[in-house]
């Protein structure tokens, strides 16, 4: 089956957020153009070592091999559309027809070990282009360019709009890591419950957590696995909604008799069933948005502070690293992809999403791993 052909005009981008993936033209610097396309292509060839990346998710959805030939082939065509820009006088360009090109170079059939690099490869060097742009003089970024369509650009609106176009094909092939991860996660529930336990640093942080909320307080649990925090944390005195986006999680705890819901923080509904209009005392998120891929992050901590009272607490931990990458260790035998983050862009993005941030804490847990604990109150607006 053909893919259908996309003819949206998304030169509105530059002027609003985008809803799907959540860019926003306007928080990039255009000094951080060469670094985020960077990290951008650094996610892509990690989503390349993923399970079944030549397999289409639908008929009509690209697979994540050829998310990433269009993504390579964009970084081609925007490097020598900058060029342009720089060395002539207003340049014309062409109509570049996205489908056509995938038909024809047979993306459906491109091994991912050849476009991995070869996208790295194109990345780098568009990178390159724009960090050389200041050197070309002060009116360098405003130098402009127009479509085939008659839209203008300069050198600065058009790297923001390439960005953005690779960033959003990042959120559509990170549904394809979130699907083998959740896979992975019901596949193994009974093994991951009964070869993990609460460690003393999560019940320590339970205790801190609960000692800063009123007494049968409403907690809004994201990623309760098994259970096990959840019953810590009633057992501190608070009333706690059990959520998780895996299934075979979901139906553990219901063999026990528990109330839970099978929820994906970043599309459903977040507001409480059992309290309509109410917002939450506070949100745990014990090492479960580390699943999320840095893009989606900053949307799910906003729809998180959305349900959240003003002056509600926020738990959460990740792994301290860098970039993201795929693992087949622990109790789960399938592959899951982590997101690694850093304190100081953890922290930029819990500020944008409406959280004050009180403490991030690195430690050292299990088999060696390094550990963020994050604890923040949901900010007035």
């Amino acid at each position: 089956m053909d893919i259908e052909p996309d003819t949206k005009d998304w030169t509105w981008v530059l002027d609003r957020p985008c809803p799907d993936c959540g860019f926003v033209a306007a928080d990039v610097p255009v000094g951080r153009l060469p670094q985020e396309i960077l990290d951008n292509a650094a996610s892509f060839a990690v989503a390349l070592a993923g399970p079944e990346v030549t397999t289409r998710p639908t008929p009509g959805t690209w697979s994540v091999t050829e998310y990433a030939c269009h993504v390579r082939d964009v970084h081609v065509l925007f490097d020598q559309r900058v060029r342009a820009m720089l060395d002539e006088d207003e340049p014309h360009f062409a109509n570049w027809d996205q489908d056509e090109t995938a038909r024809t170079e047979r993306y459906d059939r491109q091994d991912p070990a050849d476009v991995g690099p070869a996208l790295l490869e194109a990345a780098a060097a568009v990178a390159a282009t724009y960090a050389a742009v200041p050197e070309r003089g002060a009116d360098a970024w405003g130098r402009r360019g127009v479509r085939s369509n008659g839209s203008e650009f300069t050198v600065e609106s058009l790297g923001r709009y390439h960005l953005h176009d690779v960033v959003h094909h990042l959120h559509d092939v990170a549904r394809a890591a979130r699907h083998a991860t959740v896979a992975s996660y019901d596949a193994s529930a009974v093994a991951f419950a009964d070869g993990v336990g609460l460690s003393a640093d999560v019940e320590a942080m339970a205790a801190r957590f609960a000692a800063g909320l009123a007494p049968d307080a409403r907690v809004l649990e994201i990623g309760s696995g098994p259970g096990h925090d959840a019953a810590l944390l009633e057992r501190l005195g608070l009333h706690v909604r059990r959520t998780d986006v895996s299934r075979g999680f979901a139906e553990l705890m219901r063999a026990d008799g528990h109330r839970v819901d099978v929820l994906d923080p970043l599309v459903d509904d977040l507001t409480d069933p059992e309290r309509p209009g109410t917002p939450y005392d506070g949100v745990w998120a014990n090492a479960s948005l580390l699943h999320v891929v840095r893009p989606d992050l900053v949307v799910v901590l906003r729809r998180l502070a959305d349900v959240t009272r003003p002056g509600g607490l926020l738990e959460v931990t990740l792994k301290e690293g860098d970039g993201d990458a795929w693992s087949t260790h622990g109790h789960v035998s399938g592959p899951r992809h982590f997101t690694y983050w850093r304190p100081e862009p953890l922290r930029a993005v819990l500020a944008a999403a409406g959280w004050e941030v009180a403490t991030i804490e690195q430690r050292e847990g299990w088999n060696g791993t390094r550990w963020l604990d994050v604890r923040a109150t949901r900010a007035e607006r």
